[in-house]
């Protein structure tokens, strides 16, 4: 599906607009008649600023469609959709910073997942993988990939990068449910998180 020919017109035609695609939903909150949906992206129009993330403000306005483009509620987003967005330029200066969301458009739903936690053996930056025990064992090594849409969280909880992982670090690691037949088996890491 196109998802600029499937954008609704908007209210107000001026308003300073930023438009993202293949978005990842981090987290969803709701308060009151108001969900918050906490996005991370790389692919954006109209961005002016290094943010990669961005909470958005989602309510009653706000246009939210499936991937077959049938309108749906706030309630049915959920973490780990990718989604493409239209949101207002006018954002706080909070850390993610909070904008307007006018439209919402789900690609793809949330992938299972299952958690897996070890110690790293080896960090890679070079082909972007890291290398995790799960316990003393060598065959109980697995090796996760990180991709752009990796988050990895140190262990206060904020993102931090692939580079700033070592060997002997104790992760959690959420991933897909899916691992190559190779040894060590392969798999996708969605997020790493340091934890003591």
């Amino acid at each position: 599906m196109d998802f600029n020919n499937n954008l609704p017109p908007f209210p107000v035609p001026n308003r300073n607009v930023i438009q993202v695609f293949s978005a990842v939903i981090e987290e969803v909150s709701r308060e009151r008649n108001t969900t918050f949906v906490t996005i991370s992206y790389n692919n954006c129009i109209g961005c002016t600023g290094a943010t990669d993330s961005v909470r958005l403000v989602v309510n009653q306005d706000t246009v939210i469609h499936d991937e077959r483009g049938r309108n749906i509620r706030a309630n049915e987003l959920e973490r780990g959709m990718t989604i493409n967005a239209r949101f207002s330029s006018a954002m706080t200066r909070s850390i993610p910073p909070q904008a307007q969301a006018f439209f919402i458009q789900v690609i793809r739903r949330a992938t299972r997942t299952e958690t897996t936690t070890g110690r790293i053996l080896e960090v890679n930056t070079r082909n972007n993988f890291i290398l995790v025990l799960r316990n003393q064992n060598p065959s109980s090594a697995i090796r996760f990939n990180i991709s752009s849409a990796t988050v990895i969280l140190d262990l206060f909880g904020r993102r931090t990068q692939l580079s700033a992982l070592r060997p002997g670090f104790r992760v959690r690691v959420e991933h897909a449910t899916f691992m190559t037949a190779s040894i060590p088996p392969q798999t996708t890491a969605f997020t790493v998180q340091i934890i003591r």
